[in-house]
Parts: structure tokens; C-alpha cells; sequence
């Protein structure tokens, strides 16, 4: 049924974020971290941009679950996203697994995560779902996709990139019909199908769904009474959809934000240390693929209450300066110089030192002398004065994470580690 209502949907709808991810192939990033509050651009976390996401899109009832190591990511959203108000109908709430259905049972997977939550859910009597994966870096309005979801009649309509079809194997990938109607899902086929009209490229899906409430509460209820589920939503509920209702696919290509400086669809899963490291640099372009500048659709997170950016000295040789780079508030650039690199807040770069292609997350401290290139370095590492880092591979390898690319990622127990 074509629901003809005036008005947006998204003031009908709930975000639910999906953000208790381990992040293991971030190495020692996720040490202390869920992936979701993984530090990016400079002053947000990975998580703000489907938050962001969904406040741009006009939604304002948020839920986020969280499960791994989530004290920096509740800590964060607590800080930076208590601005939602219940007497304005608005709602943001923080779903750790705490149990709610069984005394013993964590969340057992991506639907389980919403299925424990139901009653909070309902609660609030959203007539749609929004559910989101908390650690991807892209731009999306989702009233879009919620039009496209009422228009057709889908029972659940899913987010999808289109990428060139061999590069597919390692998504959850959509067969489709001429419509965007979903024929089949499968997930990481050594040989994914093509698209109709498009046999080089396929549907990758993005790990967002849009559902109606009631029939996603059903849907849950009947795969939490199917013995050996996964709880699942794309092992389990979106293939049961697909065979016994009606699946869409919704192309990220027609709801990607994009300002006029901006030329692609832009995406990125930051899941390994090299993506990461290159995504943040990339935004050290002169044109960036990933506006982060665009007023019109901006990128929430907390906002630190801290001093501008300072560069000191002038003397050939010792003279502050940072070319084709980010630098954040209260950093200081003392007689230092940094080269299409990243700085996070409250970062020290010492007299003499230099930064080539690096990626310096909050409070660090360059010393005097130190050289480092094509690294990424962890909160609060304290760098002594003279390391040489991107210059002897080997050596390299020997002391810190090494990735196969040149990437090297440094923390403070690397560096402790050296005078042992």
C-alpha cells in the first residue's frame, strides 16, 4: 500500500545504531575502543557521521547499542549528543547489552541487538526503523531512502553501493531485478552477480535497513523462536525477506550528500589500519573527496572547549609551519614542520621535528629532532626526542605495526617498550 501522507517521514522514524563492533583488524587503535569511537578528520569519532547522518535527515529519535569496550564511545555520545529533548518528542538513547531478555545473554548478533531492545522501541511508537552500522564514513540522507521505502511497498528496503563487481567479495551482495527488487542475498560470493544494465558492477549492501516498526518487531520475534539463527539481520532476516516478502534495494548513489566541490558517492569502511590512515589523509587534499567543510549538512560531535591552533618560531630550520594539512584546536607547532598530515587536539610538535603523511590523535608529543612519516599514532604517545620512524623498514617492523603498505602504528606501550 503507497502510504500518501504530507510531510517528511523521518519525523516518523528511529535511528538505530549498530555500534558494539570489535574492530579487531584496527589492531591496537581498538585496544581500549569500540571501532565506532575510533578518532577521524581531526575532531570527530567514526560514529558521528551516521548520528550526523540521521539529525541532518530529520530524524530525532536516536538509539545506539553498544556492547565492546564501550566506555570511550558511551563517554563520547554522552558529552556530545545530550542536546536531544523529550518535550520536543525527541529521544537519544544509549543501549549497552545489559541482559534485558536473559541473565546470561550478551548481544548475539546484529538483529539480536534490536530484538532485546523492543520494548524501549516500541515505547516511543515509531512507525519506521532506521538501522545503521556505526562505523562507516560517508554522507546520506536518509529521507530518501524512507520515501523510496513507503513508495514501493518494500517490507524492508536495504542501502547499497555500487562498486565494480569483483571488488564485491567481500560484502553481503544484492541480486537484483530491472525494479531494484531484491532477487537474492548473498553474502561474500567468490563471483557476485552483476547489476541489470550493468553486468561489471554490483550491489553491495551497506549494512543500513529501513523497515517499518510492527513488521520488524514480528520479524524479530519469529527469528528469536528459529532454532541455530545467527540473529542476524544479513545472514538471517534480510535472505528470509527476500524469499517470503519484499526486498529493495536503494542505490547510496541517489541519497549521497554532496556539496558542489564534491565529484563522488563517497564511502569508506576505515576497518584496517591502512584505510584508516588513508582516509584521514585524504582529507588533506586540496579538493577532498569527503567535504568536511559543507555547511549545509555538518558533521555533529562533541566540541571541545579549546585554544586555536599556535605556530612558533621563525628561523630557517626551526620555523612552525604545517603545509597541506589539518591541524586541530590547541595545538602547538613549535619550531616544527608537518607535511600533508592530520593533527588531532592538543598535539606538541617540537623544534626540528617533522611529520610527513601522519596521522597524530589527540595529545601527543612530538620530541626534538624526531622524524616520522606514513604513521598513525594513538592518543597521548609521547614521541622521545630523535626517533626516526619510515626510513628503515626493517627496523620499523622490529618496533612497531607494520602494515604491509609501510603503514606504521605507534602507542605509548611501543614506545615504552624501546628503552627495555
Amino acid at each position: 500500500m503507497v502510504d500518501r501522507r504530507s510531510g517528511p517521514l523521518a519525523r516518523d522514524a528511529m535511528a538505530y545504531v549498530l555500534a558494539g563492533g570489535r574492530g579487531s583488524r584496527l589492531k591496537e587503535l581498538t585496544d581500549r575502543r569500540a571501532k565506532p569511537a575510533v578518532y577521524f578528520g581531526g575532531k570527530t569519532r567514526i560514529i558521528d557521521f551516521a548520528l550526523s547522518n540521521a539529525l541532518n535527515s530529520g530524524i530525532r529519535r536516536i538509539g545506539v547499542a553498544t556492547q565492546y569496550k564501550a566506555h570511550s564511545l558511551i563517554r563520547h555520545l554522552q558529552r556530545g549528543w545530550d542536546f536531544f529533548r523529550p518535550e520536543r518528542n525527541e529521544s537519544f538513547d544509549i543501549l549497552p547489552a545489559s541482559q534485558r531478555v536473559s541473565e546470561t545473554q550478551w548481544y548475539e548478533g546484529t538483529a539480536d541487538a534490536v530484538y532485546q531492545n523492543l520494548d524501549i522501541i516500541t515505547d516511543y511508537q515509531p512507525e519506521f526503523m532506521v538501522i545503521l552500522a556505526g562505523d562507516h564514513i560517508y554522507k546520506m540522507d536518509y529521507e530518501l531512502m524512507l520515501q523510496q521505502h513507503v513508495e514501493q511497498g518494500a517490507d524492508v528496503t536495504v542501502g547499497c553501493l555500487e562498486v565494480p563487481r569483483m571488488e564485491a567479495t567481500g560484502f553481503g551482495v544484492m541480486h537484483v531485478d530491472e525494479k531494484d527488487e531484491i532477487t537474492a542475498f548473498v553474502e561474500k560470493p567468490a563471483d557476485p552477480p552483476g547489476i541489470p544494465g550493468q553486468p561489471d558492477m554490483a550491489l553491495a549492501s551497506m549494512g543500513i535497513y529501513v523497515f517499518r516498526t510492527k513488521f520488524l518487531a514480528d520479524l524479530l520475534r519469529r527469528d528469536a523462536e528459529t532454532p541455530g539463527s545467527s540473529r542476524d539481520f544479513g545472514k538471517d532476516l534480510i535472505p528470509y525477506i527476500v524469499e517470503h516478502g519484499k526486498a529493495v534495494a536503494h542505490r547510496f548513489s541517489s541519497s549521497c550528500v554532496r556539496s558542489s566541490r564534491e565529484s563522488v558517492a563517497y564511502w569508506r569502511d576505515v576497518g584496517t589500519v591502512d584505510a584508516y590512515w588513508e582516509a584521514n589523509l585524504d582529507l588533506t587534499d586540496i579538493i577532498p573527496e569527503l567535504d568536511l567543510y559543507e555547511t549545509s549538512w555538518p558533521i555533529w560531535t562533541y566540541a571541545e572547549i579549546k585554544p586555536p591552533a599556535k605556530f612558533v618560531h621563525d628561523i630557517d630550520g626551526r620555523r612552525g609551519e604545517a603545509i597541506s594539512s589539518l591541524v586541530s584546536g590547541d595545538c602547538i607547532i613549535s619550531g616544527g614542520s608537518v607535511r600533508r598530515s592530520l593533527l588531532f587536539t592538543g598535539v606538541r610538535v617540537h623544534s626540528y621535528a617533522g611529520l610527513q603523511e601522519a596521522v597524530v590523535l589527540p595529545e601527543c608529543d612530538i620530541g626534538r629532532n624526531a622524524r616520522l612519516s606514513k604513521v598513525v599514532l594513538d592518543r597521548g604517545v609521547r614521541i622521545p626526542d630523535g626517533l626516526i620512524v619510515g626510513e628503515d623498514p626493517e627496523l620499523d617492523a622490529r618496533r612497531f605495526r607494520r602494515t604491509e603498505s609501510g603503514v606504521c602504528l605507534i602507542t605509548q606501550p611501543m614506545i615504552d617498550a624501546l628503552d627495555t
